[in-house]
C-alpha cells in the first residue's frame, strides 16, 4: 500500500494542473516542474491553516515549551494594522483561547524560503501589534526548510541598544527530526512532510522521503498531490533520480497497483511528455492553472472583481504577470492592489 501511494504521486508530480482538473485546490497550484514559491509557500502555510492545532503541537513537541492552558485554536485575521499608515501582513495568525474565550497566546506564523533582512524589523512589529491589540502573549514562529535560512531566522533580534530582544522560534532542519519510521510518519504526517523537505537531500534522505510519501494517504488526493509536489521540489537531482529508480523497481517487481485516475495519467504519458517538452497544450494548461489559482485566491480574500477585471485575467497570457498577481493577493484589499 505504501509503495502504491508513492508510485501514484511520483507519476503525477509533473502535472499539478492536471490534478487541478480533478479537484486540486487552485490556490495551491503551480505550473511547471521547476520549484515555484507560490506552491511551497501557500501549501505549507495552508497546512497550518487547515490544521490550527499543528502550530501549538509543534511548539510543545519540538521546543518543549509549556504553553498556557487553552481550549481552542483559531485562525484569525493576519493583517496587523497599527496607528501609523503602514500595513504589515503575516502569513498566518493563530489565537489560543482558554475555556472562557480569553486569548492566552497568539502565534504569528511566517513561511521563510529566503533570507530577508527586513524581517528583523517587521517581526518585532508583528509581536508588538498583536500584544497591543489583544493584550496577550505573542510569539513569532518561522517555518524555514533551508538550513541557511533557518540559521539566519533563529538569530535574536536586538530591539535597540541591547535593552530588549525578540527570539523567533524556527521550525527548520536543526529542530525538525529525521522521520524515517513509517508508523511515526503516519502519526505525525505534517511533521514527516516538514522532515522530508528539511532532510530529503541528506544521508538518510531516501528513507525520510519514503516515510513522508507513504503517509500521505491520510489526506485526500488533492492535498496529497500538493504535499508530494512540495517534497519533490525540495529534492536535488540525485535524490530525485534515486526516488524514481526505487519506484520503478517496485513497479517492475509487481509490488504496486495504481488507482484509476493515476493509471489514466500514466497511460496518457503526462510525466514523460513534460520531461521531454513534447506535451501538446502544456502552455495553455499552465496558464489556466495560474488563472484558476488567482481567481480562487481573490475570492478567498473577499475581493470583488468587475467584468473587465475577469476579462483581463482570462486574456493574460504572460505566466510571470499571473504569478505577480497571485503574489499580490496576499496583501491586497482591492482589485487595484491585485493588478498593481
Amino acid at each position: 500500500m505504501v509503495e502504491s501511494r508513492i508510485i501514484l504521486l511520483i507519476r503525477s508530480h509533473g502535472r499539478v494542473n492536471e490534478l487541478l482538473d480533478a479537484g486540486l485546490p487552485s490556490r495551491l497550484s503551480r505550473s511547471s516542474v521547476s520549484p515555484m514559491p507560490t506552491l511551497e509557500h501557500n501549501g505549507l502555510v495552508d497546512m497550518f491553516r487547515e490544521n490550527p492545532e499543528l502550530a501549538p503541537h509543534l511548539l510543545k513537541l519540538l521546543f518543549h515549551l509549556d504553553l498556557p492552558p487553552y481550549a481552542t485554536v483559531a485562525v484569525v485575521e493576519s493583517s496587523l494594522d497599527q496607528l501609523i499608515p503602514v500595513e504589515f501582513r503575516a502569513d498566518l495568525v493563530l489565537d489560543l483561547r482558554d475555556d472562557r474565550g480569553t486569548i492566552v497566546l497568539s502565534i504569528v506564523l511566517e513561511l521563510q524560503r529566503d533570507i530577508d533582512r527586513r524581517k528583523s524589523y517587521s517581526w518585532p512589529v508583528y509581536v508588538a501589534v498583536v500584544r497591543a491589540q489583544k493584550e496577550c502573549q505573542a510569539v513569532v514562529v518561522v517555518v524555514a526548510p533551508d538550513a541557511e535560512v533557518a540559521a539566519w531566522a533563529a538569530q535574536k533580534i536586538d530591539l535597540g541598544l541591547g535593552l530588549g530582544t525578540l527570539q523567533p522560534l524556527v521550525i527548520g532542519p536543526a529542530i525538525v527530526p529525521e522521520v524515517t519510521d513509517q508508523a511515526e510518519a503516519e502519526k505525525e504526517t505534517e511533521l514527516a512532510i516538514l522532515s522530508a523537505v528539511s532532510h530529503g537531500n541528506g544521508p538518510n534522505g531516501l528513507a525520510v522521503v519514503q516515510a513522508a510519501l507513504g503517509a500521505l494517504g491520510r489526506f485526500d488526493r488533492e492535498h496529497a498531490a500538493v504535499y508530494f509536489q512540495i517534497v519533490y521540489n525540495a529534492l536535488r537531482d540525485p535524490m530525485r533520480r534515486a526516488l524514481e529508480a526505487l519506484i520503478m523497481e517496485r513497479q517492475t517487481e509487481g509490488k504496486a497497483t495504481f488507482p484509476p485516475f493515476a493509471q489514466q495519467l500514466i497511460e496518457r504519458g503526462r510525466l514523460e511528455g513534460i520531461r521531454e517538452g513534447k506535451l501538446d497544450g502544456v502552455r495553455e494548461g499552465e496558464l489556466k492553472g495560474k488563472r484558476d489559482a488567482l481567481l480562487r485566491l481573490v475570492a478567498r480574500a473577499g475581493i470583488s472583481l468587475t467584468a473587465d477585471d475577469l476579462a483581463r485575467i482570462q486574456a493574460c497570457a504572460d505566466p510571470a504577470t499571473l504569478d505577480r498577481w497571485v503574489d499580490n493577493v496576499l496583501g491586497a484589499k482591492s482589485a487595484s492592489d491585485v493588478f498593481s
